[in-house]
């Protein structure tokens, strides 16, 4: 597969997981809460602090496939192992690692407030967890990103 193959293939699928967050940011995740609040009509007033609260988390998400985007446009123009792409994924790291952190200081709030089950707040610790662990293997793939592009510029130099 070439490299322009690859940056198409690549943008194609954060398109495609850019449209299915909006799908699930905009349409289930609301439709669930409306289902819950019917449900248990005793978390009415949590609704909206957490729509809003889920909705603020998503903005994070979309900066990261914009960062994703842009290391797929490097691909393309054959530059994969460049110190802007391993930029681009040490912060990637960061932003995903806020994210998390927020994440769950914000769950833990909701539960000391009264907005939230323990068990929701159990239960978010899986997106948690797949947050650190996106975290952990960008922080990776950059740092052997950032080696690969310096052993490139090395051998680049010589004669």
């Amino acid at each position: 597969m070439g490299q322009k193959t690859l940056s198409v293939l690549l943008k194609v699928i954060i398109c495609l997981i850019g449209v299915c967050g909006l799908v699930i940011y905009l349409a289930v995740i609301p439709m669930y809460g409306n289902m819950l609040v019917e449900k248990y009509p005793e978390y009415a007033g949590a609704y909206q602090p957490w729509i809003t609260f889920i909705w603020i988390t998503a903005i994070p998400c979309y900066i990261d496939m914009f960062l994703v985007w842009r290391i797929a446009d490097n691909i393309g123009r054959d530059n994969s192992f460049s110190r802007k792409n391993a930029a681009y994924l040490k912060w990637i790291s960061f932003i995903t690692a806020a994210d998390s952190l927020a994440f769950f200081v914000v769950n833990i709030i909701f539960v000391m407030v009264n907005i939230s089950h323990p068990g929701v707040a159990l239960a978010s610790l899986i997106v948690v967890f797949f947050g650190v662990a996106v975290c952990v293997i960008s922080a990776a793939l950059s740092h052997l990103v950032m080696k690969a592009a310096l052993l490139q510029e090395e051998n680049e130099l010589t004669i």
